[in-house]
């Protein structure tokens, strides 16, 4: 096997390694499933993730030459570039990760890291200040006491499509609206009306302890998080239509 050869399996296979960890974090740590479905990110990152897997080795098959003078720099060139591409890819996916997922009025509410709104953050509690770099983590919102600042919250998402689920200084734990999300929690029967009747038969018999439903509001595809009423726990998120 002669050493261009060599050099474009071992290229290959180390991007294939780096690509296989990368994919662990994103789909496994930052973006749990069904969550890079409800934000729309899978197609781009594996699309970006493919790119530059294949075309880095590639170039380096293109390039490779015995006896050439300027094949160590090529070569440097093209895994230098194949990095950057990697990384700026990464940061990108990490950047706009879901960072909450914020229980308001009826509904959870999946805050990307980049929808943070952060003018007000140090008036948050400490565990809100700074979102996780593992999974999203679940949290409640309360309306702010001053009437005041609940008309300016009101008008800045009627007329600006602010939420108030990206305000972390409104950020409660979910313990305090248990019973919030006890009494508008919907019937599991609801999910026929906008589902296969047989998808939602097969995924509710997976979670016999989930009792009923609050819809979650995403990016792209809004998502199910199934609970238990009884005791205002969630049990799972999952992949069906809340509402039409």
């Amino acid at each position: 096997m002669s050493k261009r050869i060599k050099f474009f399996i071992s290229h290959l296979i180390i991007s294939f390694f780096v690509a296989l960890i990368v994919i662990g974090c994103v789909f496994f740590i930052w973006y749990p499933s069904p969550l890079a479905k409800a934000v729309g990110v899978t197609h781009i990152f594996l699309m970006m993730l493919a790119i530059d897997v294949i075309i880095g080795p590639l170039l380096g098959l293109l390039v490779y030459k015995e006896g050439k003078k300027s094949l160590k720099m090529d070569l440097s060139i093209i895994i230098l570039i194949q990095i950057i591409a990697l990384v700026y890819g990464v940061y990108s996916i990490a950047h706009g990760r879901p960072a909450w997922l914020a229980y308001n009025i009826d509904r959870f509410e999946l805050v990307r890291n980049n929808e943070i709104l952060r003018e007000q953050i140090t008036q948050a509690g400490t565990q809100y200040q700074q979102p996780s770099w593992l999974k999203p983590q679940f949290v409640g919102v309360e309306f702010a006491k001053d009437k005041n600042i609940r008309s300016d919250d009101m008008f800045a998402e009627v007329l600006g499509g602010i939420s108030i689920a990206q305000k972390p200084e409104r950020y409660v734990p979910l313990d305090k609206v248990k019973n919030q999300i006890q009494q508008r929690a919907q019937n599991l029967d609801v999910l026929k009306q906008f589902n296969d009747n047989a998808l939602v038969e097969k995924i509710l018999f997976s979670y016999p302890q989930a009792t009923a439903f609050v819809p979650l509001k995403a990016n792209v595809v809004d998502m199910t998080v199934l609970i238990n009423k009884e005791k205002g726990e969630v049990v799972k998120i999952v992949d069906l239509r809340p509402w039409s």
